[in-house]
């Protein structure tokens, strides 16, 4: 097989050969005239230009097939770049959908955190609300008085005249005694006397009772259960036998409160003691 270059340089001395027989034959054999001359040099002159042409074609297709691998290897790296681009840029994709879901996590435990926070401070709000509305004074309207009392105050009291209603006297004047100790100034001093001696009555623990009666019209004479406090010493010195300081108390009684019904109890018991 001729290599493309050989064929070229045959093709020229084709040519030139032509062109030198023609010449050859006009001047020596004189068989065409000078038109007819000119028009073959005219196409000799044609024909060797498309060959010309043609060879610098070829010329330029094998220098383009010589640098062809060149060319594919430039186009494999830039096609490996964009490639290893494309995976970078992936894995940046990829890792920022991590760092977003991630964040995004974060802020919604965030967001629970807070509503427990809030949940838990509003509880707590609640709850010292509440002991502070346990622990603020109330206000107590007690025969014809008006005092303010803890709530512990008001609750210790209540237990203490709940176990008397029960009839467990003794339990109920260990309450009173306990609850008298704990609030010596409490607006429930007088009336909690008058209930201890009611308690220590029913137990038959007279002399005691006599003292805390007292004590109960003295805390507070104008109290509805002073005329019943003096009723109750005379009854517990009838029980001791001491008849004449019951007289005496009687009389007290119907001086000191002479419209009340215990004075008008007091007159029966006074007339049976004459």
């Amino acid at each position: 097989m001729v290599a493309p270059s050989q064929s070229r340089r045959l093709g020229v001395r084709l040519v030139c050969f032509a062109l030198w027989c023609g010449y050859a034959s006009a001047c020596c054999a004189g068989l065409f005239d000078d038109e007819e001359a000119r028009r073959a040099i005219l196409d000799l002159r044609q024909k060797f230009e498309v060959m010309e042409q043609a060879r610098l074609h070829d010329k330029e297709a094998a220098q383009a097939f010589q640098e062809m691998p060149k060319t594919i290897q430039l186009l494999r790296d830039e096609n490996n770049q964009i490639k290893r681009s494309l995976l970078e840029t992936q894995t940046l994709i990829e890792q920022m959908r991590a760092d977003f879901a991630k964040q995004l996590g974060q802020q919604e435990q965030l967001t629970r955190d807070v509503a427990e926070l809030q949940r838990r401070q509003r509880d707590l709000a609640q709850g010292v609300d509440d002991r502070m509305r346990r622990l603020e004074p109330v206000k107590i309207n007690l025969e014809g008085r008006e005092f303010l009392a803890d709530p512990a105050e008001v609750k210790e009291f209540e237990f203490a005249l709940g176990l008397l209603r029960k009839s467990d006297f003794k339990a109920s004047a260990q309450a009173f005694i306990d609850f008298l100790r704990r609030y010596p100034q409490s607006g429930y001093q007088s009336v909690g006397l008058f209930w201890l001696g009611n308690a220590q009555y029913a137990n038959r623990d007279y002399r005691e009772a006599i003292v805390n009666f007292k004590s109960s019209v003295q805390a507070h004479a104008a109290s509805s259960k002073s005329p019943e406090a003096l009723l109750a010493v005379a009854n517990s010195q009838q029980e001791l036998k001491d008849n004449r300081a019951a007289r005496r108390t009687l009389e007290d009684l119907i001086r000191l409160y002479p419209q009340s019904e215990a004075a008008a109890a007091g007159k029966d018991r006074l007339a049976k003691l004459k």
